[in-house]
């Protein structure tokens, strides 16, 4: 399958979603040695801020990034069969 091409911007968000995503998951292996570093949770909590207003930008202009779950959503028609999928790219 040949997915259709996408403008730039739907690449730099996902991109940025998977930087973020790669920090979190570090912290989290970290804060679960050092769950008294002050320091890293503050800068868990600023990357998850920031992933939540990424996601939300993306979300906004693309679609949902997941199925079910707090944060999605389907405009109508339902979207979710819309290609390319976040994984796809």
């Amino acid at each position: 399958m040949n997915p259709k091409q996408m403008p730039p911007e739907y690449y730099a968000l996902l991109e940025d979603l998977q930087a973020l995503d790669f920090v979190l998951v570090e912290l989290t292996l970290y804060l679960d040695t050092h769950p008294g570093d002050y320091e890293a949770i503050q800068q868990f909590n600023t990357v998850s801020q920031q992933r939540r207003k990424i996601a939300k930008q993306y979300e906004e202009r693309f679609g949902p990034l997941t199925q079910y779950g707090r944060y999605s959503y389907s405009s109508y028609p339902w979207n979710w069969n819309d290609e390319p999928w976040p994984w796809q790219v």
